[in-house]
C-alpha cells in the first residue's frame, strides 16, 4: 500500500511511520489523518510487528495541524460537522495510545499543538536537543483538540503550557515537565528511539500487550476518556464561537499569508 503524506516500513519487528510533508513541517492535513488511522490498523493486524515508531521527515517532527485546511474545514459546516471533524482528529491521535502494541515517538525540531499531542499519545518519547515543544492554540483563539496533556504532566504543568501558549519549550525543560522520557544529542533521536523499540520488540508479546493494557486501564478508570470527551465538547464550542483573535488571525492569513498571521500572533508576546 502506498501513502501520500507518510512513509511506512518494517524492520526487525518495528514499524517505522514517518510523517512526510517536510515543506509544511509535517503539518497534519485530513489526508494524513486518514493515512495514520489506516496504518494504525495495519500495525494492529500484523503479527510480525511488535512496536511502532513515529517520526517526522525534514526539519521537524510535526508543527501541528495544517491551519489553512483546518480553518476551511471548520467553516464548511455547522456545529455537528465541526464536532465530527474534531472527533476524528482526536481518534487518530489517541490511536497511538489505544494501539495494543507499544508506540514510541522520535522528536526533533518543532513538536507543536496537534504534533505535540501526537508525541504525548505515544507510550514513550525520545527527543533531540533541538526539539521545541508547545501548545500555542490559545494564542490565536483556538482550542485543544486532544486534551491528553494533563494526564501526562499533571494539571499545573498542563495549565502553564496551555495558558501561556509558549511554543519554545526546550527538550530539557520538556524532560523535567514529564513530557518526554529522554534527551539525546541533535540528530540522534530516531536512532535512539528505534534502538529502544527493537529492545521492546523482542519481549514476550502477550505479556507486553497486557502490561500496556493494565497501565492504560488505570488512567481510564480515573476517568481519562470521559474527561477528554468533555474537553472535546468544549473545543467544539471554542471553534464555533469564532473568537475575535481567531477572526483576526484568519483575516491576516487570508490577506497577507500564514507567515504574517503567525508574526501577528507572536508579536503580542514580545517578553519571551
Amino acid at each position: 500500500m502506498s501513502y501520500e503524506t507518510i512513509e511506512f516500513k518494517i524492520e526487525r519487528g518495528v514499524a517505522l511511520v514517518t510523517l512526510n510533508r517536510p515543506k509544511q513541517l509535517n503539518a497534519i492535513n485530513q489526508r494524513m489523518v486518514d493515512e495514520l488511522m489506516a496504518v494504525q490498523q495495519r500495525v494492529e493486524d500484523d503479527d510480525g510487528i511488535n512496536a511502532l515508531v513515529l517520526a517526522g521527515s525534514g526539519r521537524s517532527f510535526c508543527a501541528g495541524y495544517d491551519l489553512k485546511e483546518a480553518d476551511q474545514g471548520e467553516r464548511k459546516g455547522g456545529v455537528l460537522e465541526t464536532r465530527a471533524l474534531l472527533e476524528r482528529d482526536m481518534d487518530m491521535t489517541m490511536g497511538f495510545w489505544n494501539c495494543s502494541k507499544p508506540t514510541l515517538s522520535a522528536v526533533h525540531g518543532h513538536c507543536l499543538a496537534g504534533g505535540c499531542e501526537l508525541a504525548l499519545a505515544c507510550d514513550m518519547t525520545i527527543a533531540s536537543t533541538d526539539a521545541r515543544f508547545g501548545e500555542p492554540e490559545l494564542r490565536f483563539g483556538a482550542g485543544i483538540v486532544c486534551m491528553i496533556l494533563p494526564w501526562v504532566t499533571g494539571p499545573k504543568q498542563a495549565k502553564e503550557l496551555i495558558f501561556t501558549g509558549n511554543d519554545k519549550i526546550s527538550a530539557e525543560r520538556a524532560l523535567s515537565m514529564g513530557l518526554i522520557n529522554r534527551v539525546v544529542p541533535e540528530g540522534e533521536a530516531l536512532t535512539a528511539t528505534i534502538e529502544m523499540a527493537q529492545q521492546i520488540a523482542v519481549m514476550d508479546e502477550h505479556a507486553m500487550v497486557l502490561s500496556k493494557k493494565a497501565i492504560n486501564r488505570a488512567y481510564e478508570i480515573m476517568g481519562m476518556r470521559e474527561a477528554m470527551q468533555a474537553a472535546l465538547d468544549l473545543d467544539v464550542v471554542i471553534t464555533s464561537l469564532d473568537t475575535p483573535d481567531r477572526q483576526a488571525f484568519r483575516d491576516i492569513s487570508k490577506r497577507e499569508g500564514l507567515k504574517a498571521a503567525l508574526a501577528w500572533r507572536d508579536a503580542r508576546f514580545d517578553n519571551e
